[in-house]
């Protein structure tokens, strides 16, 4: 292990700060490293692996397109991307789709979306959007320029220009910046780098209404918080509101790469051939996977299971924290939960991949709970006994 390590260390870049270990195969809820050690996993990928690891008839799916086409282009149509549309039109209600290979890349869409949308409607090229402070969107220049963290910018300025940065869940902050450029407001429907923190139902609701007051395009990311994340297929259903554009992507293909960005027609309409393309973007292989996991998330009842565990794994941590001083606070939706220290929390992360539990961080003091969402009580119950070691519980800390 020691040695991949270090030979991998010498090719590629280093822009990961990685754990110091090799995996290599994945079963259900659980990753095994090249000497076998046994992990169980709360990150699944970072809230990719809805469905875990090794599921067979997802694994069959792929294995069939395989042999059939994995790639033509954008040019040809294809079954599987006609059947992986159409359900993810019916899943956001929106009308219609365009897949990309990230999430990133769906935020690129819906950036240039929301531009022509304007474009069209005014005969300019000067609006703005408003994002949020402390927002996570990706790293390549376009979304990068509306995510709200400005250590992640500075080495890139100048970057596209036209973002507003405001407060999260500050409606009056909100409506301080909104001008005649306005095109767009992009909103995370819970922030996840960010610290895990849901938007308030009351502010999500008052910015539905300003939007369709002023026409101005709301965009949801749901890359991280959707497909079943928070306990329904997207997190906005919460909040009796849609989008006018919703990215997703992360647990879309549960380990095949790929994004999307959909729409209401009216908003769609605005993008013509040539706005926008990808290669790759909604090939056979990858649409085949999209349309997949759908299908399993019905088959398996996999919201019911995030609703019911993640309850669980809500209560077992809001446990923890009355038995334990360093806790602040817990907050989040469904098996997107983030529980926040009073202190740094990277020595605990790593105690626990020695004892063989995967956690993340978001931020430097909150630990972000994204496990498989085929998670039984059972594993809830494993991971708290690790976790309880993790954090110095014996019993109490009061």
């Amino acid at each position: 292990m020691e040695n991949i390590i270090n030979q991998q260390e010498q090719v590629l870049m280093h822009t990961y700060n990685r754990y110091p270990v090799v995996l290599d195969h994945g079963e259900g809820v659980y990753l095994y490293d090249i000497n076998g050690k046994k992990y169980l996993d709360f990150v699944s990928g970072i809230a990719v692996f809805a469905l875990g690891y090794a599921n067979g008839e997802y694994n069959n799916v792929l294995k069939e397109q395989l042999d059939k086409l994995i790639h033509t282009s954008n040019y040809f149509y294809s079954e599987p991307a006609l059947a992986a549309a159409k359900k993810l039109v019916k899943a956001t209600g929106m009308d219609r789709v365009f897949f990309t290979n990230s999430g990133t890349e769906a935020i690129e869409g819906a950036i240039k979306l929301a531009r022509k949308y304007y474009y069209k409607k005014y005969g300019k090229a000067d609006s703005e959007i408003i994002a949020m402070e402390h927002s996570f969107h990706g790293r390549s220049m376009g979304a990068l320029s509306v995510t709200g963290t400005k250590k992640y910018r500075d080495a890139f300025e100048p970057l596209i220009g036209g973002a507003v940065f405001v407060p999260y869940n500050n409606i009056n902050e909100l409506k301080g910046r909104i001008s005649d450029k306005t095109c767009a407001i992009l909103i995370e429907t819970v922030q996840g780098e960010g610290g895990i923190y849901p938007a308030d139902p009351e502010y999500l609701k008052e910015v539905r209404q300003i939007c369709d007051d002023k026409d101005i395009v709301l965009i949801l990311d749901e890359i991280q918080c959707g497909m079943g994340r928070c306990g329904t297929m997207f997190a906005y259903e919460q909040y009796g509101i849609t989008p006018d554009i919703v990215t997703t992507a992360k647990a879309l293909g549960c380990g095949v790469p790929v994004g999307a960005f959909a729409a209401k027609e009216s908003v769609a309409n605005a993008l013509e051939p040539g706005d926008h393309g990808t290669t790759y973007g909604g090939n056979p292989l990858a649409t085949a996977a999209v349309s997949k996991v759908f299908d399993l998330f019905e088959q398996e009842q996999i919201l019911s299971n995030v609703k019911v565990v993640g309850e669980y794994l809500q209560g077992k941590l809001l446990e923890l924290k009355k038995d334990n001083n360093s806790i602040v606070t817990i907050r989040g939706k469904g098996m997107m939960l983030g529980l926040e220290f009073n202190i740094p929390v990277k020595d605990i992360i790593a105690r626990a991949l020695e004892k063989n539990l995967i956690l993340i961080s978001a931020g430097t003091k909150v630990i972000r709970f994204l496990p498989p969402l085929i998670i039984e009580k059972k594993h809830v119950d494993e991971m708290i006994s690790i976790f309880k070691e993790c954090i110095g519980m014996n019993g109490t800390n009061k």
